[in-house]
């Protein structure tokens, strides 16, 4: 019966994401997978100022190592990995088979070190130098549009891929001060997430975002839904258009987001998109729990260190997170680079009063691990013709009389400067 009921559990768990409102409503990169180095990508979408004007924003990605539509993925499942910390901290630290298998990437079956964990590493090298700056995000803590630049994240992996010890993921404070702002974020249900495709996913979390309430869906234009919101390239004819995004409304129709998708054509060569609630848009939302001790990213360090299950949650419970994620660091890589016998009694026993010590203050990690941690930083920088990219691209949006060097021959536009990189 225990058994039964534990397997319904699993089964039953909900996954989550979390989105940023602006963002949602726009797409982040080309909706055909770009791994282009150097990668701008220009959208625009549309808000109600303060005054109920309707205004344009403009927003550029620059993804020095290309970006891919899954990256989106990970990017709003580690957020919410994050958030349901019972301390949210701005950081998560954690293994890579922990953060898969709560975003259910894998399963208890999936082999470690396989194909899936490839992908999340390469997405988060990706992610990790992406620069997002918008003329128009809004800032939910002061309740207004604001001018922003700023990445997604930082990271730290142990160099040999085949070591055990967790990763830590660290947010750009300006983007996670956003997201975890009371009306900055949203979450929503992961599972039917993975579910979809790539434009069915943007258009599901654009839904969700401008369907919360129980009023009409609004009409949008089929160009700005296609480019600017799905990511498809603004040179299709819009009678691809038109084929590409009623197969995107089908599939939302499919599982019930919306209902009655209709295409009508305005006047020759425009069209507008229109659809209605789905049943899907009309349950009410269950209420999300943060991740419990039992589940906490800090257990398998200590079960591989160890420890028996018990001993181990008692030490999640009775120290603060970071301590715990720290020390327990420190006893995986002294295991790794000295061997188990290092420690004059045992790893566990290390790592016990080093956990007590360290509560009172009175030790600091050793020389050697800070010198292994700056060695593990994988931060990767763009390229100088990145790096005039960038510089470019926030004189387009900021201005340029930004106190920012600048060379008298640089082109005017960085489309042109892309010209000249390829």
């Amino acid at each position: 019966m225990l058994i039964a009921l534990s397997v319904l559990k699993q089964a039953t768990k909900r996954r989550v994401g979390v989105g940023q409102l602006s963002m949602v409503e726009h797409s982040l990169c080309p909706l055909a997978e770009s791994k282009t180095e150097n990668l701008v990508h220009a959208v625009e979408y549309h808000y109600s100022n303060a005054n109920r004007v309707r205004k344009s924003a403009k927003v550029r990605i620059f993804a020095p190592l290309g970006l891919s539509p899954n990256d989106e993925l990970y990017l709003w499942g580690l957020l919410n990995l994050t958030l349901s910390q019972p301390n949210v901290e701005g950081s998560l630290t954690a293994t890579p088979h922990w953060c898969l298998k709560q975003m259910g990437i894998i399963d208890s079956g999936s082999r470690r070190g396989g194909r899936q964990y490839q992908q999340f590493a390469q997405a988060l090298e990706r992610l990790s130098v992406v620069n997002y700056l918008s003329d128009a995000c809004y800032d939910a803590t002061r309740g207004e549009y604001r001018k922003v630049s700023f990445g997604f994240l930082s990271y730290s992996l142990p160099v040999d891929p085949q070591s055990s010890r967790a990763w830590t993921i660290s947010w750009d404070s300006t983007f996670f001060d956003l997201v975890h702002a009371t009306g900055g974020g949203m979450r929503f249900d992961l599972g039917l997430y993975r579910s979809l495709d790539s434009a069915s996913r943007r258009l599901l979390l654009f839904i969700l975002k401008v369907g919360y309430r129980k009023g009409r869906l609004p009409v949008l234009d089929l160009r700005h839904l296609a480019v600017d919101l799905l990511g498809l390239s603004s040179r299709l004819a819009v009678h691809d258009m038109k084929i590409k995004v009623a197969r995107t409304l089908k599939r939302l129709q499919n599982v019930e987001v919306i209902a009655s998708p209709m295409i009508k054509r305005i006047k020759p060569g425009q069209f507008s998109v229109a659809f209605e609630r789905g049943e899907y848009l009309n349950r009410l939302p269950e209420q999300l729990n943060r991740i419990s001790v039992e589940d906490s990213p800090l257990l398998e360090g200590l079960l591989a260190v160890g420890f028996e299950r018990p001993a181990a949650l008692r030490l999640i419970k009775r120290y603060p997170s970071p301590l715990v994620a720290q020390w327990t660091d420190i006893t995986q890589a002294a295991i790794e680079q000295f061997g188990k016998q290092h420690f004059r009694v045992s790893p566990m026993a290390f790592l016990v009063d080093s956990l007590k010590q360290a509560a009172k203050g009175v030790r600091t990690p050793p020389d050697w691990w800070q010198e292994a941690k700056r060695k593990e930083q994988r931060r990767q920088k763009p390229t100088k013709a990145g790096q005039q990219v960038l510089s470019t691209l926030l004189d387009e949006v900021f201005g340029s009389d930004r106190s920012v060097s600048s060379s008298p021959d640089k082109p005017e536009r960085a489309g042109d400067l892309l010209k000249g990189i390829y």
